[in-house]
């Protein structure tokens, strides 16, 4: 039912207040910016909270080894020079399509070889299939294809595993495996000085930017899998609007957001925020280079900008944020978390976090296929499953495929 803010920010602040540390958690989704990530990480933190996470349930890919371990260290550019890639567990035709018309583009314009061990499925270029699970990355990895003899060979080489990877229940071990492949493709040295082999494909706007300032839980924190699971008095959702809520055991949810989604749907309590078209800030592109938004339209009724909110709920709870307005959260932002400054830049990254990835797991791959990152590409996120349009050529699709079933 509907209440006004201060009813709605003194029922949230209740509730925080109530719970304990160790029983509050906080998930970040895939569209939520720079600036109230970090507010929503200092308000919490202040509290004593470990349970925080910006990754899709499962995801296991870490800022712990270092920003090469979740980057695309050779820039989105440097597919204009590839001459030999590695696709693992990923087709950036629905998963990055303006990233996959590069590739297109190169492939028609010049001798680029592309290898597969993912799904069996249209990429807009020849591909050599390899295998479609993680059996056929652990062959291929201990030197099992003749495919990584053309990569070691290959003076602009690539390896593009899909972030979603991680979120298998060997995630851990199929991201070790890509990274062992980068490195042995270096060490071949036949690439050029300075190529950087290892690249992650992100599919959700707010991954890098999130891990970036290290919105991932601490030494006893809960990761998103287990906040769903249970075990909490309160689950804040800074836009995250996973499908994996409907299930959800979450005690108290409260949701910053701005369309009704899955997140609307479970919660107990909704803070309208503003979309990324009605607020000013700051995402990181998947290359690590941070980008900036400008406001087309304000946020319609009662809506505010999601750091406002959180400044204002930091208040009512005594534990007031150290900023009065936008410019001074992107100081202490920028304190923090130096590149995120560098707007429009790229700061490289050390790539010695490739080989902390390839020796952070010595589990064995399992025989489990890999699956796409969407499993509808017109559904993608929250205002795509709002969009009439989209369900349009989503019911376009299934039709279109049914019917080409049929005949």
């Amino acid at each position: 039912e509907p209440v006004g803010w201060d009813e709605a920010l003194a029922a949230a602040a209740e509730q925080l207040s109530a719970a304990n540390a160790d029983r509050i958690g906080a998930i970040a989704g895939d569209l939520a910016g720079c600036e109230e990530i970090f507010a929503l990480k200092q308000l919490l933190s202040g509290l004593g909270v470990t349970s925080l996470d910006c990754r899709a349930p499962g995801e296991t890919i870490s800022p712990d080894h270092g920003r090469a371990g979740y980057l695309f260290n050779a820039t989105l550019a440097a597919i204009d020079d590839a001459d030999a890639i590695l696709l693992v567990g990923c087709n950036p035709k629905t998963d990055a399509a303006v990233l996959n018309a590069r590739i297109r583009r190169r492939w028609r314009g010049s001798d680029l070889e592309v290898g597969v061990i993912g799904a069996r499925d249209e990429y807009g270029y020849e591909v050599e299939f390899i295998g479609d699970d993680g059996a056929a990355l652990a062959k291929f990895a201990d030197g099992g294809h003749p495919f990584l003899d053309k990569l070691k060979a290959a003076k602009n080489p690539l390896v593009i595993v899909g972030s979603n990877v991680s979120a298998r229940a060997d995630g851990p071990a199929a991201l070790a495996a890509a990274a062992r492949v980068a490195r042995a493709v270096e060490a071949a040295g036949n690439a050029e000085d300075g190529w950087r082999v290892f690249n992650v494909l992100h599919t959700a706007a707010a991954r890098t930017g999130g891990l970036d300032l290290g919105f991932a839980p601490g030494s006893d924190g809960k990761d998103t899998a287990a906040m769903l699971t249970g075990g909490l008095d309160v689950l804040f959702l800074l836009g995250f609007d996973d499908r994996a809520l409907a299930d959800a055991d979450a005690g108290f949810v409260i949701y910053l957001g701005t369309h009704g989604d899955a997140g609307a749907h479970r919660a107990d309590l909704i803070l309208p925020g503003a979309a990324y078209t009605e607020k000013r800030v700051t995402y990181v592109n998947m290359e690590g280079r941070p980008q900036t938004t400008a406001v087309a339209a304000f946020p319609p009724g009662e809506g505010r900008e999601d750091w406002a909110i959180l400044r204002a709920l930091s208040e009512r709870m005594g534990q007031t944020l150290p900023f009065n307005n936008l410019q001074e959260l992107r100081a202490r932002m920028y304190a923090v978390t130096p590149h995120l400054a560098t707007i429009g830049s790229i700061e490289p990254a050390d790539m010695g976090a490739v080989t902390r990835v390839a020796q952070s797991s010595g589990a064995a791959l399992s025989a489990d296929p890999f699956t796409p990152a969407f499993p509808d590409f017109y559904f993608t996120n929250p205002i795509a499953r709002a969009s009439a349009v989209m369900a349009e050529l989503s019911a376009l699709r299934r039709t279109g495929a049914a019917r080409a079933a049929a005949e």
